[in-house]
């Protein structure tokens, strides 16, 4: 590390620049950031010390773009999309924006000259954790695809200090810790404190006559918060184009109370700090109790109101008229968490503007697009009125004034038709009064969608029902994507260097290239290139099992993975059970010819979610019996990986042989990771729900692997009075299964640790787990049939990979673009220096 410290200088590529001149470019970069932003030397340097020096030449060059972009939107004054998420599930952002610098090679050479290995550093960056799971990373995936196809955009979120909890398992419980993303800081982010807005919270409103006699109401807050944006430049894939992802801090407008301290109250010197920072503290409090409801429904008030404060700010320094603040910004509500921004916008047209009421319900429902996620009943928001009125005074006022409007529609065009017109109500007035904030986004938006043919279908005929019917043009399907940047470019460089050697690299940012491979899937040499890089991958999965979960696993053996959220609706316990009957059959017949399989498993449940953290038990429990018994070790193994992230997302859909998608159909409204396993090579099981559908149609119903019943045959089963017990008595491998369980085999005799889980399934069996069991265990054994013949599995993995174009977020943005947002792209030109020093002297 005995290097020249050099200042830094511009290390993008350029036409005529030799590889060796980027790298050596990137390496004094990284020098200069490790003496002066650092203060380091290699003697006192750590991993996390190159990390950041080597983040923050990379957004060296990232800035050059964001300033480039900032500057050519203004002076066009563009057309911009703001998204409007309360998850932006980012990953990590170094390797990313390599990859979209086009400089991976680069860095890695540069980092090689010095003695560092470039993936040690990678590793070395925090993930900021401030999503759940499929909402906030498709959120993160929209946003690479609008910058990869230049659309002017900007994410609107929170800035959450501690962001989804890191899970570890103790005694093969989940427990959560303090996910502490920031405790290094953040390399990629830019403070704009100049930019801070004012929230208003509590209070009460009072009503005022101005000097023309014009009725207005004045909001009188009992408290008020700042709240500070941070913004982070979003790359394209090689273009100029740096959009920005703008995230809000909750900070308190005074933090620290001197005459309050000077009279010994030292904890209340700081009070209001620490209340008003709690608003942006943690991703979705906990909301069991009343206060938990009341800081959740002030956090999703505070971005949607500092991102519209915003967004009015911009449109003043571009000197466009308020009246046309529709045609400068389409704002996209992802899911219900957002639609308090309805009712704040018209606050903001009509009591901070003195906007008249219908040219601002036109402009707000001009702006607004809404993405419904969800078919469960359970997580369509409704906020009890008592509950809403203390938060947000005025916009239960104002809810109460378009609901009012609304509803006289409403009944003018079903005459007489009461029942609807309560079912349409923003209130819900059955029991406890509560505000529907699905409702509220439908009314206030000019379109809705949602995010998979089968679930955009069930909308118009179940949850949105009579919205549909009411506007049935306002409803379309668009089907969710990934980015292959980070999904196979980043996350698999081994498949990506056969796929680019073997169709070229255009395939990154049109993934309907993938086609061309087709025709090698009966290359003979090609599929043994590919099933190799297949069992590399799993090598090293193997290896990091090894190391945290302290489990030898065959990377030879069927690797059938399930990572996502736990949920009941998802089925992770369907795949247990199915686990049990196979090491039943082992276990009773030991010469029995089973494929070997090793059984991985991934995800959180939710802190208050107990059904699921059961789950998350039983599983483990399965490990910890199977995996310790000799006789069927070699044809089976059970892990569960802690701490399911976007980093290890990135480690294990290329190590997968079978991805498993086998939520109840009806109930998955789209689902992700399923085009991440499809798109990586992996075959599916799964039932014919969310983007199931398509992935099938896709990839071709002989290269999936269908089980279960549809989502009509769903409810036709509960229509008739489904009643597992019936089923659990009809088969005989079923009843051997639950009563091993209920035995307590599984948990050192202890018949009680699961009994919730199986007296549920016994009982009530929520989610038909019972109903199928059989065409799921059946699915399998042709799934294990078919790994059997290796030439054949391979062709039909490279046929997945090959017809996952459908997939690309790219393709789901386009349709955004042309359908909802009407948005044009616009290229950007790069600012020089000398570009600056003109515009410097022209004011």
């Amino acid at each position: 590390m005995n290097q020249p410290i050099v200042p830094p200088q511009e290390f993008g590529r350029r036409a005529d620049d030799a590889p060796e001149s980027i790298a050596t470019r990137l390496r004094h970069a990284f020098l200069h950031h490790l003496f002066y932003t650092q203060g380091k030397f290699p003697a006192l340097a750590t991993k996390t010390d190159y990390y950041l020096a080597l983040a923050y030449a990379v957004r060296d060059r990232l800035l050059q773009r964001w300033i480039s972009t900032a500057n050519e939107y203004t002076q066009r004054g563009s057309r911009t999309v703001a998204y409007f998420s309360a998850e932006f599930l980012m990953g990590p952002h170094l390797g990313n924006n390599l990859i979209n610098l086009g400089l991976f090679d680069e860095a890695r050479a540069a980092m090689s000259e010095l003695g560092l290995n470039l993936d040690d550093l990678l590793y070395q960056e925090e993930e900021p954790g401030l999503g759940n799971g499929g909402l906030g990373r498709l959120a993160a995936c929209f946003i690479d695809s609008l910058a990869t196809l230049e659309i002017p955009a900007v994410g609107y979120g929170i800035r959450y200090e501690f962001g989804i909890f890191h899970q570890s398992l103790v005694d093969g419980w989940q427990v959560e810790k303090t996910d502490k993303w920031l405790r290094n800081g953040n390399p990629w982010e830019l403070a704009r404190p100049e930019w801070a807005v004012e929230i208003k919270l509590g209070g009460h409103t009072e009503q005022l006559r101005d000097e023309h006699g014009q009725l207005h109401v004045r909001w009188i807050p009992n408290r008020t918060i700042n709240g500070i944006p941070y913004d982070t430049p979003i790359l394209g894939y090689r273009n100029n184009t740096a959009n920005t992802l703008r995230l809000w801090k909750a900070e308190a407008p005074e933090a620290f109370d001197l005459d309050v301290f000077n009279r010994g109250d030292y904890q209340g010197a700081v009070n209001q700090k620490i209340i008003s920072e709690n608003l942006s503290k943690v991703l979705y409090p906990n909301d069991e109790h009343v206060e938990g409801k009341e800081l959740r429904l002030a956090q999703q008030y505070f971005f949607v109101s500092c991102s519209l404060q915003d967004m009015l700010r911009i449109l003043k320094g571009q000197r466009i008229p308020l009246e046309r603040f529709h045609e400068k910004f389409t704002a996209q509500l992802n899911d219900t968490h957002p639609a308090i921004a309805v009712a704040e916008l018209m606050r903001l047209l009509t009591d901070e503007n003195r906007m008249p009421w219908q040219q601002a319900w036109a402009i707000t429902q001009a702006t607004f697009g809404y993405t419904n996620h969800t078919l469960l009943p359970e997580a369509l928001e409704r906020w009890p009125l008592a509950l809403f009125k203390r938060v947000l005074p005025r916009h239960l006022e104002i809810i109460y004034e378009i609901n009012a409007r609304f509803l006289d529609d409403v009944r003018r065009r079903y005459f007489g038709d009461d029942a609807r017109v309560s079912r349409l109500s923003l209130i819900d007035e059955s029991g406890e009064r509560y505000v529907r904030m699905a409702h509220l986004a439908c009314v206030g938006s000019h379109a809705i969608n949602g995010v998979a043919a089968l679930h955009s279908e069930l909308l118009k005929q179940d949850v949105l029902k009579d919205f549909y019917e009411l506007w049935p043009k306002k409803f379309s399907n668009k089907t969710n994507g990934v980015t292959p940047r980070r999904w196979l470019a980043l996350a698999n460089p081994r498949l990506t260097r056969l796929i680019s050697q073997t169709i070229g690299d255009g395939w990154i940012k049109d993934l309907d290239q993938l086609r061309q491979l087709e025709p090698y899937a009966d290359d003979v040499n090609f599929r043994a290139g590919w099933r190799e890089i297949k069992r590399a991958n799993k090598r090293d999965l193997a290896e990091i099992i090894r190391k945290r979960c302290g489990v030898a696993v065959d990377p030879a053996s069927m690797f059938d993975v399930q990572v996502k959220r736990i949920h009941e609706y998802k089925r992770q316990h369907l795949s247990a059970l199915h686990i049990i009957a196979l090491y039943h059959r082992l276990k009773s017949n030991p010469n029995a010819e089973m494929t070997p399989r090793t059984f991985i498993f991934g995800g959180k449940a939710a802190p208050g979610y107990r059904m699921a953290k059961l789950m998350i038990r039983l599983i483990t429990a399965i490990g910890d019996v199977v995996n310790r018994d000799p006789a069927v070790r070699d044809q089976l193994r059970v892990v569960f990986l802690p701490n399911f992230s976007v980093t290890n997302g990135q480690r294990i859909y290329p190590a997968a042989d079978l991805s498993e998608q086998i939520s109840t159909a009806g109930k998955e409204a789209s689902g992700t990771g399923n085009m991440k396993f499809a798109m990586n090579g992996a075959l599916t099981i799964g039932t014919m729900d969310g983007a199931n559908i398509e992935i099938r149609e896709q990839v071709g119903a002989e290269n999936f692997f269908l089980f279960g019943l549809t989502a009509q045959e769903v409810a036709e089963l509960r229509a008739g009075g489904y009643q597992p017990y019936d089923w659990y008595t009809g088969n005989p491998e079923l009843k051997e299964v639950i009563d091993l369980i209920r035995h307590g085999f599984f948990s050192r005799g202890d018949g009680e640790l699961f009994r919730p889980l199986v007296d549920s399934l016994l009982q009530y069996d929520p989610y038909c787990l019972f109903a199928d069991f059989q065409a799921y265990s059946d699915a399998h054994t042709r799934a294990g049939d078919a790994y059997r013949d290796s030439d054949q599995w391979t062709r039909m993995s490279i046929l997945n990979s090959a017809r996952t174009g459908l997939f690309s977020s790219d393709r789901t943005i386009r349709e955004y673009c042309s359908d909802i947002w009407r948005v044009q792209p616009v290229s950007v030109p790069m600012l020089s220096q000398d570009d600056v020093r003109a515009e410097l002297m022209s004011y």
